[in-house]
């Protein structure tokens, strides 16, 4: 260690004014409260969300609101930010041992080694909530090292670990952790309280309950009997009615919950050997298709606990959930404090995720620094109901000039934090009319999905070959989204360019016509039945043709069609040429984290993870391309001909149940 490190941590030592023993046993400790405290806590999860719900006290600052400069000790020396000429993100991470989710994340190796992976335009910063911040701070380091020994040690010296407790840090730190405070996958303090008879007070662990997505059963607010039902790799009828209480190890965590629901169990409670970390309880590969409702948790082994039912006596089990500081608080480029979102899991992937968004909010806002002539359609307008957000505006005389229309839109909620925000993701559309007694009123512009609870949404869409639809100088728009969903606030500025500005000699295509083709419909067995072949021409002086799509899959049949299935959509051109759009990430366990670079947004609530069909939560829907214009017949009076179909699994769909839908706008986009 160096001689800046000794004098930091012997310098923390005198202020913190009592000495700090290295716990050996750390990962097993237990969370003591007094009678007092239980009184005070409360009672279960939802009454937690509930009083945070209805108005958590606030220090002033808010997400959104500038970071203020501050300087850390560390391990290493002293942190600074903003670091001088430098301008990155951060993340603030405040652990606590008293959290059994936390605990995994610091056991895992597979999640000390996402930490490989943070951009390199990020930055974090560990501290510790807990009286034993100088041991903390030297595991926590230790963890990090040995995980990233033989991997790329470039990012160490982006991580940095404070000896200083939370409470004395000095800054404005403090508050925002203890005023953002929270409860969910990755905050709050989730415990298990046992009682017996004979005991002077209740004994209360940490535990982490298996991943929601894979387990739909929850804990009741009651008590239940607890029934020792050994490893739990065989049923044990015992325990019918009961919490059956198995240890970790011999076979799998799936099989140990399986059999213990074919016991009838009300909840498994697995507990990890003594020196062992608690777990992520979660299915494996095919496991997971098999459903189980009931609740299933991980703790410690309690000594008390497991003599007290080798004795035969009685013991009672309820669960609870004490609210915490948040665990997260996030810095992006920009300078300005944010809500890092949920950790659905116990991995470092999620603060990874988060980095990824800022890094592309920050390469976003540059984007919007280049010319443009923007016209404000709305500007943090209330969408919501039947109605939508709507206004017409005048549109720049010359518009027809420009080869580029973008659409700047976001998506915010009606307050700074993101449980002001709106529960489950829906489909917004643009809608647009220039000429009420045309064929192209009320036509889709631009598409996204809303985010699950999380405000940060924004895009940049390319939308140029639709340009031809705004004939007028003034333009009526309608942003909506299903008529009962919560209320977002929208904001959408449309950016009019020419592509060209270099003087390129390259000559500039400009689109000048649209004709609408086929808009999609229910998923099922005469889904391609009602489509038509369609003759067209192509006009005069047309230099190009563009096959235009946006398309997405949603609903859910027996096959997961048509938001988790894979889809492919062909347009065949002159019984020739087929071009097809396939949703190959439909389905996928990490398909839309693939896509955060590109503004998906991280972190929601909900399973946002997975890959969809041609959409992903909280992201703009990408326009699809694709140029015809050399399998076109370009003289002839209807010469061409254009026929769509959609396919699942390479045939046509036909569910037995419940079928999907697709979301289709196409066009064939005319240039000169």
């Amino acid at each position: 260690m160096s001689f800046v490190s000794l004098k930091t941590l012997m310098f923390w030592f005198l202020v913190t004014a009592h000495v700090i023993r290295v716990d050996t046993s750390r990962l097993r400790r237990r969370v003591n409260l007094t009678e007092e405290d239980e009184d005070r806590a409360p009672s279960g999860e939802d009454a937690v969300y509930v009083k945070l719900k209805s108005g958590p006290k606030t220090s002033g600052l808010e997400p959104g609101d500038t970071a203020v400069t501050f300087k850390v000790h560390t391990l290493d020396g002293e942190f600074v930010y903003p670091a001088e000429g430098l301008r990155g993100s951060l993340i603030i991470h405040a652990f606590t041992n008293k959290s059994g989710f936390l605990e995994c994340l610091w056991g895992s190796e597979s999640s000390l080694a996402d930490l490989v992976h943070l951009p390199e335009s990020a930055q974090v910063l560990f501290v510790s909530l807990d009286d034993s911040a100088v041991d903390d701070a030297l595991w926590m380091r230790e963890q990090v090292h040995r995980a990233v020994m033989h991997r790329k040690k470039e990012v160490l010296s982006r991580l940095h670990f404070s000896p200083v407790p939370v409470f004395a840090l000095g800054n404005w730190i403090p508050s925002v952790l203890y005023s953002w405070g929270c409860t969910g996958h990755n905050c709050g303090l989730s415990q298990a309280a046992f009682t017996c008879e004979g005991w002077s007070m209740p004994v209360i662990v940490k535990r982490l309950d298996a991943r929601y997505d894979w387990l739909m059963g929850r804990w009741a607010q009651r008590s239940y009997e607890l029934i020792d039902a050994g490893d739990g790799c065989k049923p044990s009828f015992s325990v019918a009615g009961a919490v059956a209480w198995v240890s970790e190890g011999t076979c799998s965590f799936f099989t140990k919950v399986q059999n213990m629901a074919k016991s009838n169990a009300s909840g498994v409670l697995v507990y990890a050997f003594p020196g062992n970390p608690i777990q992520d309880m979660n299915c494996i590969g095919d496991e997971c298709f098999t459903p189980l409702s009931l609740p299933a948790a991980m703790v410690h082994l309690e000594p008390s606990v497991s003599q007290a039912l080798r004795f035969g006596q009685q013991v009672n089990v309820s669960f609870q959930s004490t609210p915490s500081p948040n665990f997260f608080v996030g810095i992006d480029q920009q300078g300005a404090l944010a809500e890092v979102g949920w950790f659905l899991y116990p991995t470092f992937s999620f603060i990874n995720w988060q980095a990824q968004w800022f890094h592309f909010y920050h390469g976003l806002q540059t984007r919007l620094q280049t010319a443009a002539q923007v016209v404000c359609v709305f500007d943090k307008v209330l969408m919501q109901g039947d109605k939508g957000a709507v206004a017409t505006v005048e549109l720049p005389i010359g518009m027809l000039d420009f080869d580029t229309l973008e659409l700047d839109t976001s998506l915010s909620c009606p307050g700074s934090r993101d449980s002001t925000c709106a529960h489950w993701d829906h489909t917004v559309q643009l809608f647009v009319c220039c000429d009420y007694l045309g064929p192209y009123c009320n036509v889709e512009l631009g598409r996204w999905i809303t985010a699950f609870r999380r405000g940060i949404g924004h895009w940049l869409t390319d939308v140029s070959p639709l340009i031809p639809l705004l004939n007028n100088n003034k333009c009526t728009f309608t942003m909506k989204t299903v008529p009962w969903a919560m209320p977002w606030m929208v904001s959408l500025n449309l950016r009019f360019s020419s592509s060209n500005q270099t003087g390129d000699p390259v000559e500039k295509l400009y689109p000048f016509q649209v004709t609408s083709l086929y808009s999609g419909g229910t998923f099922d067995k005469n889904y391609n039945m009602k489509y038509q072949p369609i003759k067209f021409s192509v006009p005069a002086s047309t230099k190009k043709v563009e096959l235009y799509a946006v398309i997405t899959g949603h609903g859910s049949d027996e096959n997961g069609c048509g938001e988790f299935c894979v889809t492919s959509h062909h347009f065949l051109i002159n019984s020739i040429f087929n071009h097809t759009r396939i949703f190959d990430s439909a389905g996928t366990a990490l398909g839309c984290t693939l896509r955060v670079k590109e503004g998906a947004v991280p972190n929601e609530h909900g399973t946002w993870l997975y890959g969809r069909g041609g959409w992903c939560d909280g992201l703009q829907v990408n326009p699809w391309r694709t140029d015809i214009t050399r399998q076109l017949d370009m003289t002839g009076y209807e010469s061409n001909m254009l026929v769509y179909f959609g396919l699942y699994d390479g045939r046509d769909p036909s569910p037995a149940q419940e079928p999907g839908y697709i979301i289709m706008s196409s066009f064939l986009v005319f240039y000169k």
